[in-house]
């Protein structure tokens, strides 16, 4: 019996103590998300203040921009939005370890080390698109949107953007969520691959389908304007090229270590 069949053995529970485990470990997820939640609310203000800064930029030095609530309780469940989006980015990483802790026992020591690159990839390749939709997207495409205020001068009525605080919080966490989410795609193609779902050939037969997928997602995830849809979907075209040769480095190991292993027989 091999070496990871006997960890695997000796970490074999009934299942009510996999459910019991499993009650715990949830608990520690909810509490830690209550507790930054909490903690995030008595910064509201300050994450919020965050946010806003794309918009802050779009309107240029020198120009005070406004946000306008139409109901009495709308920046209420604003700042209450924002420490939930807030709490959940920090409580992420204890979330994340609990999942693993109770999912890495029934992994082969093997199977451990070769999700670990995907557990590191996933935060850093959603930090990059989240950052990607905040510094690059956002600003940019409130600067075409605020293009369109007008003065009396020119056509005899002004027009005047005041965007709600709901509608403006929303928008932002579509942004950075979608970029961050489809930043993954990655993540995903390998994970796929490794399961047999599907293989290095059918993906570079199929680039045709997913630069149109590509297009198809940014029209969905990003506002109506054509630099924030090709700001999202030339990315995902190279992430996905990137995809391809990842499975490919990871091909060549496998064989490489098949090769070792029936030369080590």
């Amino acid at each position: 019996m091999s070496e990871d069949t006997n960890e695997i053995d000796a970490s074999k529970a009934p299942l009510l103590d996999h459910l019991i485990e499993l009650r715990t470990r949830l608990l520690r997820c909810v509490l830690a998300f209550v507790a930054c939640f909490i903690l995030a609310f008595t910064q509201a203000d300050k994450v919020f203040g965050f946010l806003v800064q794309p918009l802050v930029s779009a309107y240029g030095p020198g120009t005070v921009g406004k946000l306008i609530y139409t109901k009495l309780y709308e920046a209420f469940f604003v700042e209450i939005k924002v420490a939930a989006f807030a709490g959940l980015c920090l409580a992420f990483p204890i979330i994340a370890n609990q999942l693993w802790a109770f999912v890495a026992p029934g992994l082969y020591r093997r199977e451990k080390r070769a999700f670990l690159p995907f557990i590191i990839a996933t935060p850093v390749l959603f930090t990059l698109g989240a950052s990607l939709a905040y510094y690059g997207v956002m600003p940019a495409a409130f600067r075409f949107f605020l293009g369109f205020q007008a003065t009396a001068n020119v056509n005899g009525i002004s027009q005047e953007a005041l965007p709600a605080m709901g509608e403006y919080l929303d928008l932002v966490m579509n942004l950075i969520l979608g970029f961050g989410v489809a930043f993954l795609l990655p993540v995903l193609l390998m994970l796929l691959e490794r399961a047999g779902i599907v293989t290095r050939l059918q993906l570079k037969a199929g680039r045709r389908y997913a630069i149109v997928a590509a297009f198809a997602v940014s029209a969905v995830l990003t506002p109506p304007d054509i630099w924030s849809q090709f700001a999202l979907a030339i990315p995902l075209i190279l992430l996905y090229e990137l995809s391809i040769i990842g499975i490919w480095i990871t091909e060549k190991r496998r064989a490489s270590a098949a090769e070792t292993s029936v030369s080590a027989e």
